[in-house]
């Protein structure tokens, strides 16, 4: 599809130059392609008619620009910003395309026929390709490659090779890359058998470690207590003595606490 607008040539560039030139009906645009690149000032009604139509990546757009020595160039959309709040469009890129020369852009793939028939029987449609890799001449760009789904059934799909090129249109995708697939709906037994090995694959796994036990000082290889219990009282020995003799001063004390208790 071909669109015409008018451009006006601006010399100065900057956030307040674009700021001025939306407060006057203008958006700021820039035109690359052909060794240049030409600051202009476009109307954004025009480049909004073209971003809403279907063909909007495809689309070729004449340019009469007001100010420069080239009055009448051929372009295509190539890029633009709007305001993500107010959806007020705030600048437009360009490219220039020379109508002799061969280009590469994608095309969007549609689905037209109404419902397939796999979807009747409660398949699920599935649009895996929504656009395609072609290079031709900027006057054989197609607007779109129509893909009838209404014959398929369950477990059917249509591929790159069953697309339809116009003359002059190659196509540079895969010839066995899928566009459009029916599959079949997913069971309640499946469905159900999928969330319950998920479910214990989850109680499966190991606990995670909150803290580990500490080593008790001084002895090397042995765990602190669990939290809850209390830890065992330590028998203190002087360096060198043996442990029996420890344990008999121990009991030597013990006796003397229940002497005195008489």
């Amino acid at each position: 599809m071909k669109f015409e607008m008018d451009a006006m040539i601006r010399e100065a560039s900057g956030k307040g130059v674009a700021r001025k030139l939306r407060q006057k009906g203008r958006v700021p645009a820039v035109l690359y392609g052909q060794g240049e690149c030409v600051l202009m000032s476009l109307d954004p009604d025009a480049v909004t008619e073209i971003i809403k139509s279907h063909v909007g990546s495809t689309a070729l757009i004449t340019l009469t620009v007001d100010g420069a020595k080239k009055k009448t160039r051929t372009a295509m959309l190539r890029d633009y910003q709007a305001d993500p709040v107010t959806g007020q469009l705030l600048h437009a890129d360009l490219f220039e395309v020379s109508m002799d020369k061969p280009i590469r852009l994608k095309v969007p793939t549609v689905v037209i026929g109404g419902m397939p028939a796999g979807v009747k029987e409660g398949g699920v449609l599935h649009h895996v390709l929504r656009e395609v890799h072609v290079e031709c001449l900027p006057s054989a760009i197609p607007d779109r490659f129509e893909v009838d789904a209404s014959p398929l059934i369950i477990g059917q799909g249509l591929h790159v090779k069953d697309l339809t090129a116009p003359p002059g249109v190659r196509i540079l995708d895969g010839p066995d890359q899928p566009v459009l697939s029916v599959a079949a709906p997913m069971s309640d037994a499946k469905l159900e058998a999928l969330l319950t090995s998920q479910a214990v694959v989850e109680e499966g796994k190991e606990p995670e470690v909150i803290a580990k036990g500490k080593v008790v000082e001084g002895e090397e290889g042995a765990a602190a207590p669990a939290a809850g219990e209390k830890a065992a009282p330590a028998v203190e020995a002087k360096a060198g003595a043996k442990p029996e003799a420890a344990a008999a001063k121990g009991g030597e004390k013990k006796e003397a606490k229940e002497e005195k208790k008489k």
